[in-house]
């Protein structure tokens, strides 16, 4: 925005918000919305899914943010689909079974 001489009541008033909050959102104190980040990628002439990547990895990132039991989460999570699939085996097996006898 800076290199393109653009102000922020600039911007702001193209996404029909105050300068102040746009200013939130350009120091990071603030998210913007998914449909402002389509707005920004059309009014700064950017690849609109490129914006839309980065909006959302942020928003993951800062979601997971002080998430200590990520880690054990993952490994829950792959304990759970590994027992998953063992159950559907048995399932799958047992019908095959039935279907045999």
């Amino acid at each position: 925005r800076d290199e393109q001489g653009i102000l922020q009541r600039q911007v702001a008033a193209y996404l029909e918000i105050d300068t102040p909050m746009f200013s939130k959102i350009e120091r990071g104190d603030r998210r913007a919305k998914r449909s402002q980040v389509i707005q920004m990628a059309t009014y700064f002439k950017v690849d609109e899914k490129e914006m839309l990547t980065l909006w959302l990895a942020d928003k993951i990132l800062s979601d997971l943010e002080g998430e200590e039991d990520l880690k054990l989460a993952m490994n829950m999570r792959k304990t759970i689909d590994i027992l998953l699939f063992d159950l559907l085996y048995e399932i799958l097996n047992a019908k095959t079974h039935k279907e045999a006898v």
